[in-house]
């Protein structure tokens, strides 16, 4: 008998997302998922599940008033199980019904967390997920400050508790309304206890530990030397890297859309301050808005693009392409400017392996998206090409920000986006390598000769 065929942790994320889409799709179609109990299109029910396990928020149809509160529900879970991942909450469910964890399962979770033990793996997913939900919880008990008195005990703490996992998660998907967050462009509370979850949820967990297991060994040592100085590499550049795009990104939206009175214009100038901030940030995957993506300049929609495309940082909830993978990549194009051998950060040298997955990934991403562009391009033969390519951009880095051009998408549009958001959360690199993680290399072992080739 043939030795049954094992599934890697690459094929396990993979299948495990298409399972999860399936079954939220069969869930969401059914009369009692919808506000006025008929039966959902196929098409529009697999959209949703798509974009809310993928945690993206594109919406076909209005997430509010289209499903019932069960439908809702189902919603919010994909969205908790999708920003988590399939390998995360798999563990989870082994570890709640008392199973031991296999030294296979074991292998799965390091590869899956691209770590390098397995020491202390089931111990690292708990505090995974009591950390996630510690910190949701507190989101949501800061949403329920403004929602409580404006919609009552019952509905206010459900919009408080949906509001805070979808945002943490970077899901984008709410249930406020039409205008998403628009009703509290200057509202304090919700701005930044959203930018918050958004940030927090987008560092990565391992960022999480790394900072507080420096300042744990700095409360014991009594050392003098900073926390920041102490942090690892992957720390250090995730922080810098995120700090530097949201205020950079925050100071361009504010410059270039001041004087506009289709964003910013019209504002009195905290809520300028406020709009160009949330803008800034919602743009690493987590998808509200406060202000309709089309009313800004073609600047600020080109940046977003960028920022869009980038996304949030590795080992977290958000999408793209991840600020340390940019980061490294652009580390190790200066290096070569300057003629040094070595990628360097923070006195410390980048393997040229990691060097090249960057490049991969972004190479592969960048193909995808193009390939989306083109396909959407031909579907929607009369849409604008900027409406196109904000779509594709958006659904690619798992963002979920459009320029009012979700609902208006053809049946072959739809297909298009909801490949393109499947392919976005699971990686390009992930699928690439899920149907082909058993073979082999048939060159491997041998060296071919080199040869020069004219670059530039």
């Amino acid at each position: 008998m043939k030795r049954k065929e094992r599934f890697s942790t690459t094929q396990i994320i993979a299948i495990g997302f298409i399972v999860m889409i399936a079954v939220g799709t069969l869930l969401l179609t059914m009369p009692f998922s919808s506000a006025d109990g008929t039966f959902t299109p196929v098409i529009d029910a697999l959209f949703t599940a798509t974009t809310a396990s993928c945690v993206t928020g594109l919406v076909t149809v209005n997430t509010l008033t289209h499903w019932s509160l069960f439908g809702h529900i189902v919603i919010l879970i994909l969205i908790q199980f999708g920003g988590l991942g399939v390998v995360t909450f798999t563990t989870l469910f082994l570890i709640f019904i008392g199973q031991r964890i296999s030294l296979k399962q074991r292998m799965v979770i390091q590869d899956a967390y691209n770590l390098d033990t397995l020491k202390g793996l089931v111990r690292l997913t708990k505090r995974i997920v009591i950390g996630t939900f510690c910190v949701e919880g507190v989101g949501a008990l800061l949403y329920m400050i403004r929602f409580i008195p404006e919609y009552g005990p019952a509905s206010g703490i459900w919009r408080s508790v949906f509001t805070s996992v979808s945002a943490f998660c970077n899901a984008g998907i709410d249930i406020l309304g039409a205008d998403s967050l628009a009703p509290y462009r200057g509202d304090v509370i919700v701005n930044l206890t959203t930018i918050l979850l958004i940030v927090l949820g987008g560092l990565g967990f391992f960022v999480w530990w790394d900072v507080i297991g420096v300042i744990g060994a700095k409360k014991k040592e009594k050392s003098k030397a900073g926390i920041f100085k102490k942090l690892s590499l992957q720390s250090k550049l995730v922080f810098t890297v995120t700090g530097i795009l949201i205020a950079a990104g925050a100071v361009f939206i504010l410059a270039a859309d001041w004087s506009n009175p289709e964003s910013l214009g019209n504002l009195p100038v905290h809520e300028k301050v406020l709009g160009a901030l949330f803008q800034s940030v919602t743009l690493r995957t987590a998808g509200f808005q406060t202000i309709p993506q089309e009313n800004f300049t073609g600047a600020t929609q080109i940046l977003s693009m960028f920022l869009m495309f980038i996304g949030g940082s590795p080992g977290g909830t958000a999408g793209g392409v991840k600020t340390v993978t940019v980061a490294m990549v652009i580390l190790s194009v200066w290096a070569n400017l300057k003629g040094d051998k070595d990628t360097e950060c923070f006195h410390r040298r980048i393997s040229d392996s990691m060097v090249r997955k960057g490049v991969t990934v972004i190479t592969v991403s960048f193909l995808v998206m193009a390939v989306s562009i083109i396909a959407l391009s031909l579907a929607m033969p009369g849409a604008k090409i900027m409406d196109v390519i904000y779509e594709s951009v958006s659904a690619i880095a798992t963002v979920g920000l459009s320029r009012s051009f979700t609902p208006l998408l053809s049946f072959a549009g739809k297909v298009i986006i909801i490949c393109t958001m499947y392919l976005g959360r699971v990686g390009p690199i992930t699928m690439a390598l899920a149907f082909n993680a058993k073979s082999k290399s048939k060159k491997a072992g041998r060296q071919l000769p080199e040869e020069k080739i004219m670059v530039g």
